[in-house]
């Protein structure tokens, strides 16, 4: 991805960060404007098409800098218009970034590090490990790849309308970057997004929950999965060190200081480990606990090869969301989308490139027989 290693890639600039590096160049801060209203509102790469900025610059630019986006390895269209990227990084590493279209809005899911080492149990990303943070670049380069590539489907008029950070990895544990790559999807010299579509989800770092609530005027999620900490820490290992009163103490805090905004609490249902109707009476005691006007988001299983985890029954997901919102909880169910991409992260990844210890013991487990095979 790296055209050379003496070069800067102009991707891991906010505004700030780029009227500061034109300075260094002893070029008036507004020209990295101009260059920037081409990267991202033209989705231009080539400094020789930015043909209102002076061939002399042009110029200057070529030698000392680039615009360089991840190379798309791989990608799929599902039948109801979910997009799959894989995109590679240095190394022989690869990550994933998918396009959700509804009728209102176009969401792109966007991945924050290469693998992730967060273990949760029912998640495909977990199986392949963890790699490394993703750049600035990185970050922000999955959306130009994506708005790059739906910008010029013929007779189609999609574009990206949201953002969140649910891709590949821990966003949190990537602050810095994401932050920054997050300031350039709100800047209207960037993508122009609202603060409110774009949204970033956590396991629960709550000392970074605490932190992005000071930083950052973007939307928040949080993986839960389960309202008990016993289960909660079988499927999501962070819960042991910040536990569901820490977390809910964490959100409150961040709904204290973002009293216009509401969390989002995502609950990925599983057959017969966190759907039963104790299991949504304890979700609806957290959600009653917490305060502001929170949302509980009902996720249907992913599966993906080697899991022991099977997506839980229509009815059993009816129920439980009706037993929710008998209880006046809001509560959405998400659509099960590119089923026939395998669009759950790190699925597309898991099958292309296969290189992390991770995995390898995973099927290696998987072949004596101490993993279920769904």
């Amino acid at each position: 991805m790296n055209q050379a290693a003496d070069k800067v890639n102009l991707l891991d600039f906010d505004r700030q960060g780029l009227r500061d590096y034109f300075a260094q160049l002893g070029e008036k801060p507004y020209r990295a404007e101009q260059v920037m209203k081409w990267i991202y509102h033209r989705l231009e790469n080539d400094f020789e098409n930015m043909t209102d900025v002076g061939k002399s610059l042009r110029e200057k630019l070529a030698a000392v800098c680039y615009v360089g986006p991840p190379k798309s390895m791989f990608d799929k269209a599902a039948i109801d218009g979910t997009h799959k990227w894989l995109l590679g990084m240095d190394g022989g590493n690869a990550i994933e970034t998918v396009y959700i279209p509804e009728p209102t809005r176009g969401t792109l899911c966007v991945s924050s590090q290469v693998g992730c080492a967060l273990n949760c149990q029912f998640c495909s990303t977990a199986t392949q490990g963890f790699n490394r943070n993703l750049s600035t670049a990185e970050i922000i380069g999955q959306v130009w790849v994506a708005a790059k590539h739906l910008g010029n489907v013929p007779h189609q008029q999609r574009r990206i309308t949201n953002v969140v950070m649910m891709g590949m990895g821990e966003p949190l544990l990537n602050f810095d970057n994401v932050v920054a790559a997050m300031s350039l999807m709100r800047d209207d010299l960037g993508f122009g997004l609202a603060s409110k579509r774009v949204t970033l989800s956590t396991a629960g770092l709550v000392p970074m929950i605490d932190r992005l609530s000071t930083e950052s005027d973007v939307s928040l999620a949080v993986s839960l999965h389960a309202a008990n900490d016993e289960l909660r820490t079988e499927l999501v290992p962070l819960n042991k060190r910040y536990p569901l009163a820490e977390l809910m103490a964490a959100c409150d805090r961040y709904n204290e200081r973002r009293p216009r905004t509401h969390i989002t609490f995502e609950y990925t249902l599983m057959k017969g480990v966190n759907d039963q109707p104790e299991h949504a009476r304890q979700l609806i005691k957290f959600m009653r606990r917490v305060h502001g006007r929170n949302k509980v988001n009902l996720i249907p299983f992913n599966p993906f090869p080697g899991t022991r985890f099977e997506r839980s029954d229509p009815t059993v997901i009816r129920d439980f969301q009706t037993q929710l919102l008998n209880a006046g909880v809001l509560t959405m169910l998400r659509r099960t989308r590119g089923d026939d991409i395998d669009a759950a992260c790190g699925q597309l990844k898991g099958q292309v490139l296969d290189r992390t210890r991770r995995q390898a013991e995973f099927r290696k487990k998987l072949e004596e027989g101490s993993v279920n095979a769904a």
